[in-house]
């Protein structure tokens, strides 16, 4: 289990829980970010600047600061193909 922000690129990622508080997560939920969703981390901006997470569940890409990126905990997903 690992931080969304350190998470390789490319890689296919299933979120395991958010964490913070009830701010974050109903942030999180309406950008489209659930539990089990698969997503990608397509870009990182350089000094742990923005992410671009695309979530391949719902087939949405969305940029994400690196603080709410360290609170999204993600694993290597098996590949369902």
């Amino acid at each position: 289990m690992i931080q969304l922000s350190e998470a390789p690129r490319r890689h296919k990622l299933r979120i395991l829980e958010i964490q913070g508080g009830e701010g974050v997560r109903r942030r999180l939920f309406a950008l489209g970010f659930h539990r089990d969703d698969l997503v990608e981390v397509n870009s990182q901006g350089i000094l742990r600047g923005p992410l671009l997470v695309k979530n391949l569940t719902a087939d949405t890409s969305v940029a994400l600061g690196c603080g709410v990126a360290q609170r999204i905990l993600v694993e290597a997903a098996a590949d369902e193909s």
